[in-house]
């Protein structure tokens, strides 16, 4: 008899694919991970090959389930939760994707997406999904390889091809073909989702040219999704749980309270902010998204989204090669008294809330003779608590003021970060035990589903704080510390 009991969940990111094993109490007990390729095929262009994607996280599935064997544990069921917006199409036929994966830091759309805004239908599509026109979002990404891939068009004509975000194709090729669909949560990041109706949006499919038929069907985040087929993982287990990365690592968190708010920092940084029944259409460029749907009810939230945070340190790491390990940061930025008015605006892939600078690029200011490697590993890492406290001035114009944050994600575990972070925005901030709060939100909706967890307050009795960070920067240094980042950021507009 198993003498312990798991959920396992998979978290599909941009730039690994994990699974991780969680006892009932949310603890992770093992975990693994594996990297695949990026692909840049021309400035601004971002993709996957789908096919990695899938052996990636089939391998580290199968990793997990056996340790779960070890342990002498039954696995209970299966959450997913995932890069949002990235997009896949494929042949319902041959499981087989008709073009790479387009990330969602792809900006090749960005072109159409102007088309679209001289064409008036920002008001449109805002009021609808919540989302500014960008080419961050899945909808012209799809018109894109609809477009461009003769493939995807022959496929439509004879209703074989199917989209999904990376969720969906995951779900897909689990289930062996079973189930096509997603969750609330990924849907409302398409650009096609009304997140009031919570139906696909008609007008704007005819807008976009983009057949009804190959969209998955839309359930809960909490929901029965289907079962693994056997020939895949030796037994077939339940998918119960599908959430989009950020609003997992807000469901991770246990930001169930209107008002409550996380912080991820990962390859990009996102704030989510719990604004519960009622929808707040931002003055300043934010995005109103879907938070969780359960059991029919919609939650939702406020966002705003950095595009580079953990991927500066990526850069710093594999191209500038300032740093051979993402953890010696910290150790390099304490060796220094100051940033001595170094600036880095990493706007390599554009900027994101609130700017919304599709063409801007980075730029790395105030260097003098003295400036070397320690000083830009400083920037980099100073560069996103800054662009936190662009996203919480922009909450703050539109009548919200958090009281504290919940960070997670791979750069908070840089103390001197943290702390950083606490000090420019000015508020306290909590790092939790569980750092793995993106899995652990679709364990936790996984786990809802299957009567494992009674409710989000169940949910909630989990959640513990490992430490507290509390503002210790005097206001004049602080001031002249945004000064400085507010001219640079200038510079990077012009």
């Amino acid at each position: 008899m198993p003498k312990h009991k798991f959920i396992i969940s998979i978290d599909q990111g941009t730039t690994s694919s994990r699974a991780i094993l969680f006892d009932l109490k949310g603890r992770p007990k093992f975990v693994s991970q594996m990297e695949f390729k990026q692909y840049f095929p021309k400035d601004g262009w971002v993709e996957h090959d789908p096919e990695e994607i899938w052996s990636s996280t089939k391998k580290v599935l199968k990793d997990v389930i056996a340790k779960s064997k070890k342990l002498n544990g039954k696995v209970l069921t299966i959450g997913i939760t995932n890069q949002r917006e990235t997009t896949i199409l494929w042949d319902k036929h041959t499981g087989k994707a008709v073009y790479n994966a387009i990330v969602w830091q792809d900006r090749r759309s960005s072109e159409y997406c102007k088309k679209l805004i001289k064409q008036k239908k920002e008001t449109i599509i805002y009021n609808k999904t919540g989302l500014l026109i960008d080419a961050y979002f899945s909808a012209t990404k799809i018109k894109w390889i609809i477009d461009n891939v003769p493939k995807a068009r022959e496929l439509i004509k004879k209703k074989r091809l199917l989209f999904g975000t990376v969720d969906s194709f995951l779900l897909w090729r689990l289930t062996n073909g079973a189930d096509h669909a997603t969750d609330a949560t990924n849907a409302s990041r398409t650009m096609l989702f009304n997140i009031s109706t919570n139906e696909w949006d008609d007008q704007i499919l005819k807008i976009l040219k983009i057949p009804r038929e190959i969209l998955p069907i839309v359930k809960d985040c909490s929901a029965d999704f289907g079962h693994t087929d056997p020939s895949l993982t030796g037994v077939s287990y339940p998918i119960t749980g599908i959430v989009g990365d950020q609003q997992s690592a807000s469901i991770g968190q246990c930001c169930f309270e209107t008002g409550s708010l996380k912080s991820t920092y990962g390859t990009g940084a996102f704030v989510l902010l719990n604004t519960g029944r009622k929808k707040v259409y931002s003055k300043n460029r934010l995005l109103t998204t879907i938070g969780y749907r359960i059991k029919g009810q919609t939650t939702y939230a406020l966002e705003g989204s950095i595009f580079i945070a953990g991927a500066g340190v990526q850069w710093l790491r594999d191209k500038i090669k300032f740093i051979k390990k993402a953890s010696d940061t910290e150790k390099i930025i304490k060796s220094l008294k100051s940033n001595n008015g170094i600036y880095l605006v990493p706007a390599f892939t554009g900027l994101g809330a609130p700017y919304w600078a599709v063409n801007a690029r980075g730029i790395l200011s105030g260097l003098t003779r003295d400036t070397g490697p320690k000083e830009i590993v400083r920037a980099t890492v100073e560069s996103v608590a800054y662009q936190t406290h662009d996203l919480f001035e922009a909450m703050k114009n539109d009548g919200l003021k958090p009281k504290i944050i919940k960070v997670d994600g791979g750069m908070v575990k840089n103390n001197w970060f943290s702390q950083f972070l606490s000090d420019v925005v000015d508020i306290k901030v909590l790092r939790p035990k569980v750092d793995e709060t993106t899995a652990l939100g679709a364990a936790f909706m996984a786990g809802l589903q299957i009567g494992v967890y009674k409710s989000l307050e169940d949910i909630s009795n989990n959640w513990q704080v490992d430490r507290s960070f509390i503002p210790k920067m005097k206001s004049n240094e602080r001031k002249k510390l945004i000064n400085g980042w507010d001219k640079a950021i200038r510079k990077t507009l012009s």
